[in-house]
């Protein structure tokens, strides 16, 4: 498919592009549309957010780690990105390091039994 695809629209188009993507599961075209997107609007939380979970779901990590990195950087009480990136770093199999992230995400939520 033409990259063009992915880029076509305003930038309110392009992110219910990148919904009705990640909704029907093809998690790989909404990264793809979400990246232009995050790189227009790198300040808003939600096409960043949906760009991890994207990364996360089509197992691209690396990338997954990095888009939350800087959402927890930028806001470190952001309990579901917190979460997400404890997630990934459990998937890539450093369990020390996802522990913290974990433990701080199910405080900020208010769970208290992980403690």
């Amino acid at each position: 498919m033409d990259m063009t695809y992915y880029d076509h629209g305003t930038a309110a188009e392009r992110w219910e592009r990148a919904r009705m993507f990640f909704e029907a599961k093809d998690f790989a075209a909404a990264a793809r549309v979400l990246g232009g997107l995050v790189e227009e609007v790198p300040e808003q939380v939600g096409p960043r957010l949906l760009l991890a979970r994207s990364y996360y779901h089509s197992a691209q990590l690396r990338r997954a780690e990095a888009e939350l990195r800087v959402l927890v950087e930028r806001d470190p009480v952001e309990h579901y990105a917190r979460l997400m990136l404890g997630r990934t770093l459990e998937r890539q199999g450093r369990h020390e390091e996802a522990e913290s992230h974990l433990r701080i995400a199910s405080a900020l939520a208010g769970d208290f039994e992980r403690q």
